[in-house]
């Protein structure tokens, strides 16, 4: 059987579409649905449903995705690898948001580039949940860190940290709104106060919004950045209050740059996976720096 056959399937399963797969193989949608075709003539059976948005694949595409996957993926590593089989060194290529990879992930991953005889070569790229899972999926990232849990079986998620999140604001707006307005209130205590926000949509502050006081905020964004380390400097210098994970605020907190506007009981947390290609735990690269992670993150919460 072509191997490159079975790589063209193997990324057309994992991205749900003949035309994701041949932008992520840099080949011709016809390239793509003549190469599977052939595949499926060779083995007598249809490997996807062709739907109006996407494939599904059949039972036997499942079956062959199980079985072919976890070796291509190891053919990959062996050529990025090379063949000097006296180099320790192996590269590591992790994806996910800029905000948490920066200040979490990769300062707790730095020191398996030691010199101890296994070292890892990083490589971090970032991303919203969306385009890092199809990144992994389609072998460009070893492990992912998302918010989002993948369906499906060729991506494998463990269950990483806790967020938690907490409304902020410049000690001068929190002199102005209380704690008491806030619960009295809620949504309609914004609706003359300015949001620093990640979009217009108000993602963050929506959500705690939605948890705390079970209602929308009536605000628009007073100033809007893709960063949430912008976020939280544009807060500091009273641009208006935010919702920020508390990691990324707490030492702005404790110098009193920033004061939180309320203590919740339960206060909105959101969750992050460790994703791999199943079966590619098996990698000692890719396992190390998982297990590395996990244990790091017992020490963040």
């Amino acid at each position: 059987m072509d191997l490159a056959l079975l790589r063209t399937f193997v990324t057309v399963h994992r991205a749900g579409s003949f035309t994701r797969a041949a932008a992520l193989l840099g080949l011709s949608q016809p390239a793509v649905t003549s190469q599977i075709r052939t595949l499926e003539r060779q083995l007598g059976r249809p490997l996807f449903l062709r739907q109006a948005r996407g494939v599904t694949p059949t039972t036997m595409g499942d079956e062959l995705a199980h079985k072919a996957a976890p070796h291509l993926d190891a053919l990959v590593e062996i050529a990025e690898a090379g063949i000097d089989e006296d180099s320790s060194v192996r590269t590591l290529h992790l994806a996910g948001p800029p905000e948490f990879t920066a200040e979490r992930a990769l300062p707790s991953l730095t020191s398996l580039a030691g010199g101890d005889g296994q070292r890892i070569a990083l490589r971090a790229s970032f991303g919203n949940a969306e385009e890092v899972l199809e990144g992994l999926a389609a072998g460009h990232h070893d492990l992912a860190i998302t918010t989002a849990r993948p369906r499906g079986a060729l991506l494998t998620a463990t269950p990483l940290c806790d967020e938690e999140h907490v409304l902020v604001a410049a000690p001068r707006w929190a002199s102005l709104i209380g704690p008491g307005k806030l619960r009295r209130k809620g949504a309609l205590t914004v609706e003359n106060l300015p949001v620093v926000e990640v979009h217009e949509s108000l993602p963050f502050v929506s959500r705690y919004w939605a948890a705390v006081f079970d209602s929308r905020p009536a605000a628009a964004g007073a100033v809007i950045v893709p960063d949430l380390r912008a976020v939280l400097a544009c807060v500091v210098q009273g641009a208006g209050l935010a919702v920020l994970p508390r990691y990324l605020c707490a030492s702005a907190l404790e110098r009193g740059e920033i004061a939180a506007l309320l203590d919740p009981a339960v206060p909105p947390l959101r969750t992050y996976f460790l994703v791999v290609r199943t079966g590619t735990l098996a990698m000692p690269p890719v396992a190390r720096a998982h297990e590395w992670l996990l244990r790091a993150a017992v020490g963040w919460t």
